[in-house]
């Protein structure tokens, strides 16, 4: 047996750090859009993508960076993607017009999809037994507490120096990271399985969310029911029908379809995917609605959504203690309920308490909806599974982000283009019944059975 290497904890340390950047990316960006969209004269479509172009990438080629991680060794991908992610940062924060921006946005995102899978690949593998439990508790809170603080962090950053900053800060950080990880990175034993990376998979899995995207983005001004909206969504299905196929038929695929023929994970997937969806989508529209609506500054709009973002880790808290005894369902069912209960408050009356109030309670329900999501997703994994398993639950909560963000900015069009509050409460009243919706399907898509393990993964 080997010794475990003393430096662990401080590697662990180091690459939560890394993981916390790239969960910031998604949320600090919320308050800093509408200062964004006031410096470089954006349209509603261009700002809506750069929520988007970030998550989509981060999400659609995530299983190709786990893949990579395996086949080429953690260290080089972790060290690729953090110098990747770094560089863009700095791309982003010196954009003048929107072309620099989105393609900054998208570069951050392929190093993202690199670092976070292989990141965490290096944590499980230096990690055993209790000790893993314990640094993949510390892991998942800094994805909790790095959505929580970019809403805070954008705030102060976008009132302080401007809203480049949110991407600057990377910079420092990243630079950091890099050099005491070149020194820290255990070198990689080259994996047995010779496999070859699926890179037509990952591109064509993307390129059919990023269509679905585009058609929801666009539907607010051509049409729900649009030839145009129509048409491209029906590209996005032409697109997934061939990732399906090449997956079936090629040597090492992205990931064995068959997986999503178990209910546990499919149930799994289908929960963070809306949870995440209806997360960003509140922030989205709350930072529209407090900076331009009731003119708030960045600043103040940050300090508001403070207890907003306190209450996905006071609600994954509690579904984290809970789980463990009545099981998942009661516990999505319940989450997405207080969800529709909080966000149809803001749906119903106007004001900036009422909004802030309402996202809180929302947002609580969330937490506890995140936990039920991966202890499902979970329940019935083999060991040898558990790196396919994550890497779906981490896509599709990406994906879940990009997805919202198109829908209630379409949805909500009128409101973020002009000064009338209807798109708002369309927005909201659309989250309400979302989440509603979803409580009911909880009931009928998440098995009944209770965790068998004393572990819980929280997101």
């Amino acid at each position: 047996m080997t010794q475990p290497d003393p430096r662990r904890w401080r590697l662990l340390g180091l690459l939560a750090v890394a993981q916390f950047m790239l969960i910031l990316d998604v949320t600090v960006v919320a308050i800093a859009l509408p200062n964004i969209e006031t410096d470089l004269h954006l349209q509603r479509e261009t700002l809506t993508w750069v929520v988007s172009a970030y998550t989509l990438m981060f999400g659609g080629l995530m299983l190709l960076g786990g893949r990579a991680a395996d086949l080429l060794g953690s260290r080089r991908v972790v060290l690729t993607g953090l110098l990747v992610f770094t560089l863009a940062s700095l791309v982003t924060g010196l954009a003048s017009g929107p072309e620099v921006l989105l393609g900054g946005r998208v570069a951050q995102g392929i190093g993202a999809a690199m670092l976070s899978p292989a990141a965490l690949s290096v944590v499980t593998k230096t990690f055993d037994g209790d000790e893993r439990n314990k640094a993949l508790g510390i892991w998942s809170a800094m994805g909790g507490g790095g959505s929580a603080i970019g809403v805070l962090l954008g705030g102060l950053l976008t009132a302080g120096p401007g809203w480049q900053w949110v991407f600057y800060i990377n910079l420092p950080i990243g630079l950091v990271v890099f050099a005491l990880l070149i020194r820290m990175l255990p070198a990689d034993t080259p994996s047995e399985q010779r496999g070859r990376l699926d890179v037509p998979g990952a591109l064509l899995v993307t390129a059919g969310t990023g269509t679905a995207i585009y058609a929801l983005i666009n539907a607010g001004d051509r049409g729900w029911l649009s030839l145009a909206t129509l048409g491209t969504l029906a590209g996005a299905l032409v697109l997934y029908g061939v990732f399906a196929w090449v997956q079936r038929t090629v040597r090492s695929p992205l990931m064995d379809l068959r997986i999503f023929t178990r209910r546990p994970v499919t149930a799994g997937i289908f929960m963070i995917l809306v949870a995440t969806a209806l997360m960003i989508s509140m922030f989205f529209l709350g930072s529209f609605y407090l900076q331009h609506f009731q003119q708030y500054g960045a600043l103040r709009t940050g300090l508001l959504f403070l207890p907003v973002a306190i209450a996905a880790i006071v609600g994954a808290q509690i579904a984290g203690h809970l789980v463990g005894r009545v099981g998942a369902r009661p516990i999505a069912m319940a989450g997405f309920l207080i969800t529709a209960a909080g966000v149809a408050v803001p749906a119903i009356w106007e004001g900036a308490a009422v909004v802030v109030i309402g996202m809180t309670v929302g947002t609580v329900g969330l937490g506890a909806a995140f936990v039920a999501s991966s202890t499902t997703t979970f329940a019935q994994i083999d060991y040898r599974e558990a790196g396919l398993a994550s890497g779906l639950l981490s896509t599709f909560h990406e994906f879940g982000a990009s997805l919202g963000v198109a829908v209630v900015s379409s949805i909500a069009a009128a409101s973020l283009a002009g000064t009338v509050s209807t798109g708002f409460t369309r927005g909201f009243t659309f989250a309400a019944v979302t989440a509603a919706v979803a409580a009911a399907l909880a009931l009928v898509v998440v098995p009944a059975f209770k965790p068998s393990t004393g572990e819980v993964h929280a997101h």
